[in-house]
């Protein structure tokens, strides 16, 4: 919302991080504070305090500066597990004003600093060490983004389940989670992650895999005995409903699904997963195989306290209708399909 106020765009509008760092525009506050080239430390000093001053306007800062400005999540690392988020969680949890500095320590080649050097120069310089996993740990400890609001029996072709339904404090989206079997405190339980995809998996549209992707998953843990798979209110790779029928017409057209989206000012791929973490979590997960050919969902996982045991790869041969979104998430989104 600050970012917003201050009127910082992003610095790209896409990003292929699979951090997805949210840089914004760089700034040097205005010359009427003090500031001369920007390049100093003095003057990025200068232009911190005057950023993170509530009363600061977007008039008060010049684009194309020395600072570079990262918008952090709302809902912090338990949406996103980043140094960004981490920065504004440790401000917002010591009741100051929700806005951090961040650097990177770099070792004496150059690279970057790992703990075993982090950790030594902290205790040169009498300095707290902690990690973004510790203001996971926290947090997930002290608060939710998620809760249950219902439970029920559900009989389905594949056996009976229960289905959870969960809502977000944060954005009021409504997620559910199938469970089979007995899962509480189980070890390297099977665990789809799946975003909700309307066409494909109620209409079994073909140009997608997803709806044969979730009848697979719920096949593989039925026949495995027990397992969860979380289903995310995440259409369209979180574009919506009408967005994703939008990017249907575009595709008609000759372009790609990443293109599509790109073309409707979208990012390829809006999801995250701390919900889903979070959400298997409350069940009483501690150590999953994920169903997925997706590596991101891997990164979006490991950091919520929740231990990678294997992934699990989901394989189906294209077909005439979706060869083409099959290679698309292949070469663009980095999933790992045959070739």
């Amino acid at each position: 919302e600050r970012v917003d106020q201050l009127d910082l765009a992003p610095m790209s509008e896409t990003n292929p991080d699979e951090y997805r760092t949210a840089y914004t525009v760089s700034i040097d506050a205005s010359p009427r504070f003090g500031v001369t080239t920007g390049i100093s430390a003095h003057d990025r000093a200068t232009t911190i305090r005057v950023a993170v001053d509530p009363a600061t306007v977007p008039t008060d800062l010049r684009h194309g500066g020395h600072v570079f400005p990262l918008r952090s999540r709302e809902g912090g690392v338990l949406q996103r597990v980043g140094h960004t988020e981490a920065a504004t969680d440790l401000a917002r949890l010591a009741g100051l004003y929700p806005a951090g500095v961040i650097c990177e320590i770099l070792s004496e080649d150059g690279s970057a600093a790992r703990r075993p050097r982090l950790e030594q120069f902290a205790d040169e310089h009498q300095l707290t060490f902690i990690t973004v996993a510790q203001v996971v740990a926290h947090r997930l400890k002290n608060e939710r983004l998620v809760h249950r609001v219902a439970e029920a029996r559900l009989p389905t072709a594949f056996g009976t389940w229960r289905i959870i339904g969960y809502r977000n404090d944060v954005d009021r989206h409504e997620h559910v989670a199938l469970v089979y079997g007995d899962v509480q405190g189980a070890e390297s339980v099977l665990v789809r992650m799946h975003s909700k995809c309307l066409t494909g998996d109620v209409f079994h549209s073909l140009r997608c895999d997803c709806g044969w992707q979730l009848d697979t998953a719920m096949r593989m843990i039925s026949e495995e005995g027990r397992g969860v798979i979380v289903y995310l209110d995440q259409e369209g790779r979180g574009i919506g409903l009408l967005n994703k029928l939008k990017a249907y017409e575009l595709q008609d057209t000759g372009i790609d699904t990443v293109e599509a989206n790109e073309r409707l000012g979208f990012k390829p791929d809006l999801r995250n997963y701390g919900i889903g973490a979070q959400i298997l979590l409350d069940i009483g997960l501690q150590s999953i195989r994920p169903i997925t050919n997706n590596p991101r969902k891997m990164v979006g996982l490991e950091g919520y306290g929740l231990r990678v045991d294997e992934r699990v790869p989901i394989v189906q041969p294209a077909q005439d209708e979706n060869a083409g979104y099959m290679k698309t998430k292949r070469d663009k989104l980095g999933h790992l399909l045959a070739s």
